[in-house]
């Protein structure tokens, strides 16, 4: 019998027992060390030979990984490790580190209940480390620490036992400020989430030269931290990963400080679903009951060529297994299960079934996108999956040749449906589809998976900004008036606050939740008590308030007053760019008694332009994207990178001294940081290291607020004039 075939039968052995399940990702800042990590693992747990480990990256499957180095889609494996004479089965998901495929990372977070953090020893906590600890926090996915590459410590920098237990400590505390400062307002955790040296809750080491040590480690096998520098300083690596292996380090540490399935399910349960609790669904998700009704909810799309879409997830409840009719979320009728199986890194073992607590993948899911529930029943589905960033950047896509056309439409909702951070916008008329995603790479990426596996050569565009309008200050009472002039409607505009936006941006008050805890959430940033209770709906980041009293006809006019209102912010009256963070208020209404004089071409048009006139009298004003910046660069070059980003109409926000390196700090629209990766080489001599991360909106300058708005319009084909009312700029 073959090494895999014994693994998968292991692994279906101990599927039945959630105690000894973990399910885990490696979440880390780009180039950490995660993939070569998991390479040690895999050779750990006996499914690549040990000499290839750290080199074979066999989790980045696809080619573009391979060539660019990088991991671009989270990897799901199963494995089997032996810890105090129990057997586990640990379910792994290897995420990406690049800020542009941060989507993947928010998804793998709602199938696990541990996230091993990855920190590089000399760069230390990094603006990607922040991001993806505060993902795994919002999720209620309990962290531990793996601090890699050590061994550039001893051997790059010569640095002496003090320094490096100094810089090590420093890594830890940092770490441990960002798990507290996101832990505090959590009610559900009780158990301090900070990780410890003491408490095996840290590991140290090198994923490329597979070592590594922990403190329960050092204790069974008697290394010290000066037993490591001598073998290491004396380039005796291979004694090193033979005393002390990475992957039973790590192994060990997943085993003991990771919650199974049984102690986190009855915790996550309530923060990422909203259903009743007294249902017996609750109950057998937060029991991790095998017998239950089904309940999976998916967290990832891929496409099989021979299998065609196979929907990987979580299974909270129930067994899924070949055949059964399943609902998913959002969609009509049932959907058929063809096969079950589990991920042995790029390939997929089919399994008779999959039962609560572990990670499966199934095919025949055909209405399934990232983020539906998939159920026996119909249910409450889980709460959707908020990424934090937004598309900041778009692109047309066209197909070279006419008949590809009806493919590439195709491959384009395939690929939304594999990545919902991605937003498809296809034009039939004209043939031009926009394609709009986190960044330049990301773009790129679904630009070179759509030529090289479709096999559809496409021309693409150059890449557009995406921006956004919103008022700056209150308006007055604006009339809006019908066509037919027998319905009016009175409406203000006015900004939200900061903290208002983000609560509805990070989803914690939305139409979906109960009334009570809406207006809970809404208070609590900031909006009165009167306001909250008047909340009529939430369209993006704008929040709509019916103040009106008692208005006839009003209730059976309102799906299409919302209608119109909605047209409205979707495309602003400046650029017809979304509109972002306004408080609408309908104040008053005066309707037609006679239905048929109050239909959609009567109301959308009124309050389509009563919004737009309200939003110019409030000063709407277009707000750019911008994205924070940190170039790490010798000395020397100081300068130059500074001046790159002050070139690019940026700010520096600081400079300063880490290791033999400085760090410049600022921020720069995104706009014009198209075709920065090539100016700092050239600034730097390809010495710098950087990146990005996108920082929502601000608005733009006064100076530049004309001349974008005409670029806008006569690229979308709008008139050149603005509407007469705005004489502000």
């Amino acid at each position: 019998m073959g090494r895999r075939k014994k693994i998968v039968q292991e692994c279906e052995t101990l599927m039945d027992e959630p105690e000894n399940i973990r399910n885990i990702a490696i979440a880390a800042h780009v180039d950490h060390g995660k993939t070569t990590l998991t390479d040690n693992l895999l050779a750990g747990a006996g499914m690549i030979s040990d000499e290839t480990a750290g080199e074979q990256l066999a989790m980045d499957t696809e080619e573009d990984e391979q060539e660019r180095g990088i991991t671009i889609d989270a990897a799901n494996v199963s494995m089997t490790h032996e810890y105090e004479g129990t057997n586990h089965l640990i379910n792994l998901i290897d995420t990406p580190g690049h800020v542009d495929f941060g989507g993947d990372v928010t998804r793998a977070m709602r199938a696990v209940d541990g996230a091993l953090v990855v920190v590089d020893a000399v760069e230390g906590a990094m603006p990607q480390t922040e991001t993806v600890l505060r993902q795994a926090l919002r999720e209620g996915v309990k962290p531990t620490l793996f601090i890699n590459k050590v061994d550039r410590l001893i051997s790059e920098l010569q640095e002496g036992p003090e320094e490096m237990q100094e810089r090590l400590l420093g890594v830890i505390h940092e770490v441990n400020e960002l798990i507290r400062g996101m832990t505090e307002e959590m009610d559900d955790i009780n158990d301090d989430w900070t990780v410890s040296v003491e408490e095996g809750t840290v590991g140290f080491g090198s994923a490329l030269y597979k070592w590594g040590v922990s403190m329960p480690s050092m204790q069974r096998t008697g290394m010290d931290f000066g037993d490591i520098m001598d073998l290491e300083r004396a380039d005796n690596r291979q004694e090193l990963h033979e005393r002390t292996p990475l992957s039973n380090v790590v192994l060990d540490m997943v085993c003991e400080h990771f919650p199974n399935p049984v102690d986190a399910q009855p915790r996550r349960i309530p923060r990422i679903w909203r259903g009743d609790d007294t249902t017996d669904v609750s109950e057998s998700m937060q029991l991790v009951d095998p017998d239950g009704e089904v309940v999976m909810m998916v967290t990832d799309i891929g496409i099989d060529p021979h299998a065609g879409e196979i929907a990987a997830g979580r299974v909270f409840s129930g067994t899924i297994e070949k055949g059964q009719e399943l609902y998913v979320s959002g969609t009509a009728g049932t959907n058929r299960v063809q096969s079950v199986g589990i991920y042995m890194g790029g390939e997929r073992e089919e399994v008779d079934r999959v039962p609560a607590g572990n990670i499966a993948a199934v095919t025949g899911l055909r209405d399934a996108i990232a983020g539906s529930t998939v159920s026996s029943i119909e249910m409450t589905p889980f709460e959707s999956i908020e990424h934090i960033s937004e598309p900041v950047i778009t692109k047309s896509v066209e197909a070279r040749n006419m008949d590809d056309l009806p493919k590439l439409i195709e491959t384009l909702q395939q690929v939304a449906k594999e990545d919902p951070t991605i937003q498809i916008e296809i034009n039939e008329d004209t043939g031009e589809h926009l394609i709009s995603g986190q960044g330049e790479l990301h773009l790129e990426v679904i630009g070179q998976r759509i030529e090289r596996n479709q096999g559809i050569p496409i021309n693409t565009g150059e890449p557009i900004v995406v921006f956004r309008e919103a008022p700056q200050q209150e308006s007055r009472e604006v009339e809006g008036i019908s066509p037919n002039r027998h319905n009016r409607f009175y409406i203000t505009v006015h900004p939200l606050s900061e903290d208002l936006v983000e609560t509805v941006q990070m989803g914690e008050a939305s139409m979906d939740m109960p009334e009570l805890e809406r207006r809970e959430a809404l208070q609590e940033a900031g909006m009165d008590k009167d306001t909250s209770q008047n909340v009529e709906h939430i369209h993006g980041t704008n929040i709509i308030i019916d103040d009106t009293k008692g208005i006839q006809h009003l209730n059976e006019t309102m799906e299409l007053v919302l209608e119109g209102m909605e047209e409205a912010l979707n495309d602003g009256p400046l650029a017809a760019e979304p509109v972002q963070g306004s408080l609408i208020r309908l104040h008053d209404a005066r309707l037609h008694e006679d239905a048929i004089h109050r239909g959609p071409a009567q109301v959308i048009p009124a309050t389509r332009r009563a919004i737009h006139n309200a939003l110019i009298d409030g000063e709407v004003r277009l707000l750019e994207p911008i994205q924070e910046v940190r170039i790490d660069v010798p000395n020397e070059y100081m300068g130059s990178a500074s001046g790159e980003i002050q070139g690019r109409r940026g700010r520096v926000d600081d400079m300063y001294q880490e290791g033999d390196l400085m760090v410049v700090e600022g921020i720069a629209p995104v706009e014009e940081m198209i075709g920065f990766s090539s100016d700092i080489r050239s600034a730097t001599e390809g010495r710098a290291s950087w990146n990005t991360e996108n920082a929502g909106f601000q608005v733009m300058a006064d100076n530049l607020q004309r001349e974008t708005i005409m670029q806008i319009r006569e690229r979308k084909g709008m008139k050149q004039e603005l509407p007469q009312t705005v004489d502000y700029f």
